[in-house]
């Protein structure tokens, strides 16, 4: 007999979608502050390109395993949430370290322990990150699929805006100082960005993985069964889909690595990443990329309403 998923209430839905508000903070304080740190650290900028090399690197090694590993999975935390843990905490342990790389590195320059933590941080978020995504399907009925990912994307959005201005709001509204103690140390407002967005990050996961529940196991092995039967083929539309986001990962990488060295350079004349003035700009940077994560996410959440729209006009027809 087929089981069927019981609808959701709205905060049942934000619930277990609520882990992605900390993934999002992280990675937006990744994104926002990496360059400028490893650049602190001492890394050349023309070299900055080898260090966020782990990102790409790691998130194509990391994502297939975990996804098959989490389908896989079952213990008493159950399928996803075992995962949701083990990221959270390995990446708030990242992001408390990464500005503190100069106090750990003994022998070898701080930036490649600095860039040893960024791969770290980037293969820890995979790990939460991409069993966040299957979950929707797990839990909820097809009708609610849409909503399910529309509130990961308000949420996605939520994390993303105040993880990439929180330097900025530390130094210029809390008045934690944006200057750093000595060469080569990360100024107090960008390190504090990083214990607290460890603190906002494994809180939210943490709130998740208390507050939702999981099917147990047999409820999927019909389905699974029935998937294992189907002949394995990519869809043209995802070969459509890999066109395009190989063109648009490729200017974001180009963006997050480069922004904050041109925005010194070229609106605030610094070339030194330890001075006050670099370090404004980096802020400045972070609420630049803020504007752009809260625009994308407006526009994700219309994108739902607009296919809706379209399919009813396709009925009409």
């Amino acid at each position: 007999m087929e089981k069927n998923k019981n609808p959701l209430s709205f905060w049942q839905i934000w619930n277990m979608s609520f882990g992605f508000l900390g993934i999002q903070f992280g990675f937006a304080l990744q994104n926002a502050n990496a360059s400028r740190i490893l650049q602190v650290f001492g890394a050349d900028v023309h070299h900055l390109t080898w260090f966020w090399l782990v990102a790409p690197i790691t998130g194509m090694i990391i994502q297939p395993i975990i996804g098959y590993m989490s389908d896989k999975t079952w213990n008493r935390f159950g399928r996803r949430r075992p995962y949701f843990l083990i990221g959270a905490i390995l990446t708030s342990i990242a992001l408390i370290l990464m500005p503190n790389a100069p106090h750990l590195a003994k022998v070898i320059a701080p930036m490649f322990v600095g860039g040893g933590l960024l791969m770290i941080m980037d293969a820890s978020i995979n790990i939460s990150m991409e069993p966040f995504r299957a979950l929707v399907a797990d839990k909820l009925p097809e009708e609610q699929h849409t909503l399910g990912f529309s509130m990961q994307t308000l949420l996605i959005g939520i994390g993303a805006v105040i993880g990439s201005w929180l330097p900025y709001m530390l130094g210029n509204w809390f008045g934690i100082s944006k200057e750093s103690s000595g060469t080569g140390l990360v100024p107090p407002n960008v390190t504090y960005s990083f214990y607290f967005g460890a603190v906002v990050l494994i809180s939210s996961i943490l709130w998740t993985v208390i507050k939702t529940e999981e099917y147990p196991p047999e409820f999927y092995d019909k389905e699974e069964n029935q998937e294992e039967k189907v002949k394995f083929k990519i869809p043209k539309t995802m070969w459509q889909l890999l066109i395009v986001q190989f063109f648009s990962w490729f200017a974001l990488f180009s963006m997050w690595v480069f922004t904050t060295p041109a925005v010194a350079q070229h609106f605030f004349n610094e070339t030194d990443p330890n001075s006050i003035g670099y370090q404004n700009a980096g802020d400045w940077v972070g609420i630049l990329f803020g504007i752009y994560n809260g625009v994308s996410a407006v526009i994700a959440l219309s994108l739902p309403k607009k296919q809706l729209k379209l399919e009813e006009k396709q009925l009409t027809l």
